[in-house]
This record gives C-alpha cells, structure tokens and sequence, in this order.
C-alpha cells in the first residue's frame, strides 16, 4: 500500500455504511453502494479494490432517481476514491 492508508479506507466503508442506511437513496443505488463497500474491503491489492469501488459508483451517479445529496455524496466519494488511486500509482 503506497499511499492509501487503512485509515483513508476506513473512513470511506464508514461513509458508505451511512449512505446505505439512508432510505431515500433508491434500492439499485444501495446495491451498487454495498458493491462498492465489498470491493474496498475485500480486495488484496488496495488499487484494484479503489478501482472496482470507483466503477461501481460512477455507474450510479447519474441514476434519474438518486436524490440531489446522495449524487452530491456519491460524487465526494468518487473524488475521495480518485485521489486515493493516484497515491497507489
């Protein structure tokens, strides 16, 4: 792990675990969310892992549904998760 702390992951899979406990956030959303969650914990090599989680919620962060924060929080999120790739490259 160059960059990317366990810490940095942490914080990110906690504000995740928020976001999916928000039910204004639409279903498919969610699903996509806890995708997101399992690969940035599951993953061996943290740069595969960040790179799965980033797929998995920009796929999502233009859903006609989401509401206006969960885009706001998916996109702060997908911004935490670019800086994060950067550090591993």
């Amino acid at each position: 792990m160059a960059g990317t702390s366990k810490e940095d992951l942490e914080k990110l899979v906690s504000f995740l675990d928020s976001m999916l406990q928000d039910n204004s956030i639409p279903r498919n959303v969610r699903a996509n969310l806890a995708l997101a969650k399992e690969r940035l914990q599951k993953s061996e090599d943290p740069a595969a892992g960040i790179g799965g989680a980033i797929y998995a919620l920009d796929e999502v962060s233009n859903d006609i549904n989401l509401p206006t924060h969960g885009r706001t929080m998916i996109w702060n999120l997908l911004s935490e998760l670019e800086a994060m790739k950067e550090k591993e490259v």
